[in-house]
């Protein structure tokens, strides 16, 4: 198949997809980041991927390919390299005689095109699939398999294991862990988790809030992979009777990955947790929040109070600290002083003291607390209230003139107040001091790729109208490539938003029952979880079934 040589930003401004002020704009960006223009054009949200693949598909010729509809050839995925696989975002699928068939993210990279001809010998016949699909293909082909194999080949015993094994950079085992977590990265995986059993070791990825295993490694590999990351992370080798935490910074595709490494003895040997943070993301701003109009200007409102103390709740995992930074990043002014103590510092932002935590030194969050008092704050962020030592000194601090910014594990905004209470805070300081409490669960997004609509059941219909939702179509995810064919891709949060205004100051300080306090709550309007996840399942970001997952246990 012959492509016309026809430069992309013209093909999209002749579709009416940007205009001629966004091309130009993407063009000056792409010759100071020197990026490709599509990359532009998708970072800057003038354009979706979907869009980009049907004006190629349909003005062009090219053909669209679901990778993961096929049975490819491990053989012929050999035929390219993975390094220029990784380097062009590139798969193999199919060889016909001398033609090979190649799914491309950009299939108008003709010095790409050319480079695989020169290096295969095939004439390359490119097809165009999403980025996202490719890089998990990419990965699911090429992998850990040729590590594993040759791993297998070389593995040394127990006794004839050297510090080489795990410290050279062109080893078996360094490379298999290194593919292992640009794999995860690849897969846009919050945790990685390597499980020890009896007979082998799996490694799981927790991709969109839900836990799968990707693979599982021969058990004879397991001490190699621990010895490894504990190397990485900087922890006891020799230790494996007492758990553990490292950290770990890398690069995977010019990006800075932040890896937390959990390390705990089971029956089984050891098992390791890493937690992968993005540090190239940045701080999101506050409107990317998922906060509705109401919570939002709730939120905003507590946040610029100028004393008082405002916490964010729910469980591990639900962008509690995510939320914090947030609001951190607008309160960041060269007026006040910021000082933070938290465990660990995830995000470093300039213009804020950050302090991290080390219960080893004596430096927990209630001595950090107090230090940090003595350094003439405006506003303090404390990572979490484990204690009631942590939480009386936070709360005074509040009523002496701080803002006061934390986190605490409940199940919704009404229980924290229960909460601090069984701490043994009094209700009065309670009252007197929280400006709000924001409950939030995160609940993942329907694919935009694959999103369809359809008509409500009955009982859906019915609990939508319950919480005064009015809809005759609803959204969800067919499955796809892109979302591997879960139907959904990415996640976003729901809040509770409780404000405490005079009237609930009054009935908290008297030490009222968490029924007395949701029935205020609910005469203050205040919107539930449950009620915020059904209106963003009407406008179609998430599903019922999502919202109920994270909401109906509470």
């Amino acid at each position: 198949m012959k492509i016309m040589k026809k430069k992309l930003g013209d093909l999209l401004y002749e579709n009416g997809l940007i205009s001629q002020e966004q091309l130009n704009e993407a063009l000056e960006e792409q010759r100071k980041s020197k990026r490709k223009l599509g990359d532009v054009l998708l970072a800057q949200g003038y354009i979706t991927e979907q869009q980009l693949i049907e004006v190629l598909e349909f003005q062009l010729g090219i053909p669209h390919v679901n990778l993961f509809k096929y049975q490819i050839d491990p053989a012929v995925t050999q035929i390219i390299p993975e390094s220029m696989a990784k380097r062009y975002q590139v798969l193999p699928f199919m060889k016909e005689g001398s033609k090979l068939l190649v799914a491309m993210a950009d299939p108008l990279d003709y010095f790409a095109i050319e480079d695989l001809r020169m290096s295969t010998g095939f004439r390359i016949e490119p097809a165009i699939s999403s980025r996202d699909e490719l890089q998990r293909a990419i990965a699911h082909y090429y992998g850990l398999r040729d590590s594993m194999s040759q791993m297998m080949g070389e593995l040394p015993t127990a006794e004839e294991i050297e510090e080489t094994e795990i410290t050279d950079e062109s080893s078996p085992v360094v490379r298999l862990v290194n593919q292992m977590i640009q794999q995860a990265a690849h897969l846009r995986a919050s945790d990685i988790h390597i499980d020890p059993s009896e007979n082998d070791v799996a490694i799981r990825y927790r991709i969109d809030g839900l836990l799968r295993t990707e693979r599982h490694l021969p058990k004879q590999m397991q001490g190699f992979v621990t010895a490894r990351l504990k190397i990485m992370a900087r922890l006891n080798i020799a230790e494996r009777r007492l758990p553990q935490d490292g950290r770990i910074k890398m690069q995977v595709d010019l990006k800075m990955i932040d890896i937390r490494v959990s390390s705990l003895p089971t029956m089984h040997g050891e098992k390791i947790v890493m937690r992968l943070l993005d540090l190239s993301t940045g701080v999101k701003p506050i409107e990317q929040l998922g906060f509705g109009d109401y919570n939002s200007v709730a939120f905003r409102e507590m946040i610029e109070h100028p004393y008082g103390i405002l916490l964010i709740t729910g469980p591990t995992g639900s962008g509690k600290t995510t939320t914090l930074y947030s609001a951190l990043n607008v309160l960041n002014v060269e007026s006040s002083n910021i000082i933070t103590v938290e465990d660990p510092v995830e995000y470093q932002l300039e213009g804020i003291n950050q302090v991290q935590v080390n219960p080893g030194i004596g430096l927990t969050f209630a001595s950090g607390l107090r230090s940090i008092l003595r350094q003439d704050p405006n506003i303090i962020m404390v990572g979490e209230i484990r204690d009631n030592e942590t939480a009386e000194i936070a709360i005074r601090a509040s009523l002496t003139g701080h803002l006061v910014l934390s986190t605490l594990h409940t199940n919704d905004a009404v229980s924290t107040v229960l909460r601090l209470q069984d701490m043994g805070v009094e209700p009065y300081l309670i009252a007197s001091s929280l400006l709000g409490i924001v409950s939030q669960r995160l609940v993942r997004r329907v694919c935009p790729d694959c999103r369809q609509t359809y008509e409500p059941t009955e009982q859906e219909a019915i609990l939508l109208e319950s919480h005064g939702i009015s809809t005759e179509r609803l959204q969800r995810g067919k499955g796809c490539g892109n979302c591997n064919h879960t139907g959904y891709r990415g996640r976003v949060a729901i809040h509770e938003v409780l404000r405490i205004d005079r009237q609930m100051r009054e009935i908290i300080s008297l030490g009222s029952s968490v029924e007395t306090i949701r029935n205020a709550a609910k005469e203050q309007q205040m919107i539930t979880l449950m009620e915020d996840g059904l209106r963003k399942v009407g406008e179609g970001i998430t599903s019922i079934q999502e919202v109920m997952r994270e909401t109906v246990a509470y």
